[in-house]
């Protein structure tokens, strides 16, 4: 068989294969698409990847108009395409969300760190009689953190770690600002010991 008569069979082949493959819907690929969507969802693509997301939706989309209009050529390669994005975006949203985390947890260890300080700095300060009024502003950051701490383990136990950073965005450097705040301010005197009579 001479080549160039085996090249041209080939060529007819694979052009059959090719329009045999478009002359139907390409439900395998679209369901495909549609199952890396749900698994970008269920990473957090939604919060953590939520352009990629949004592409593999519409590249989807097409691909369900092009059906409607048999367009099979257009419909897979639109299918493709999302299962695609899709994939890229469970995987940034796999990474965001292991970003988000350790942020959020590096935030409670440097509250708590600072929340310790103060309290101990407070107790320290009232034992020594610093006037309340240069206590109170430290106490009431105390207890802001306190309650910044508890809503954050809130929101790492529901795994929104943006919610539980956000909490606690800020509150460790005002514990040391009114901490050193309070090292500032002079202790009041004791009470004068009376003489012993003799």
């Amino acid at each position: 068989m001479p080549t160039s008569f085996r090249a041209a069979l080939a060529v007819c082949t694979l052009g059959g294969v090719l329009f045999a493959a478009c002359a139907e819907p390409p439900l395998k690929e679209m369901n495909q698409a549609q199952g890396a969507i749900d698994a970008a969802k269920a990473a957090g693509a939604q919060e953590y990847a939520a352009e990629e997301l949004r592409a593999a939706t519409d590249a989807m989309r097409r691909a369900e108009e092009a059906v409607e209009q048999r367009d099979y050529r257009l419909a897979l390669n639109s299918a493709l395409d999302s299962r695609e994005r899709a994939q890229t975006a469970a995987r940034n949203a796999a990474d965001g969300k292991a970003r988000a985390r350790g942020r959020a947890e590096g935030l409670v260890a440097e509250v708590t760190t600072a929340l310790a300080a103060a309290t101990d700095r407070l107790k320290n300060a009232e034992a020594a009689r610093v006037p309340r009024t240069a206590t109170t502003s430290l106490a009431a950051d105390i207890k802001a953190a306190q309650d910044a701490l508890q809503e954050a383990g809130t929101a790492l136990g529901r795994e929104d770690y943006r919610k539980a950073a956000a909490v606690l965005e800020g509150h460790a450097a005002r514990l040391r600002a009114s901490t050193s705040a309070i090292d500032r301010v002079p202790a009041a005197r004791g009470p004068r010991q009376g003489r012993g009579r003799r």
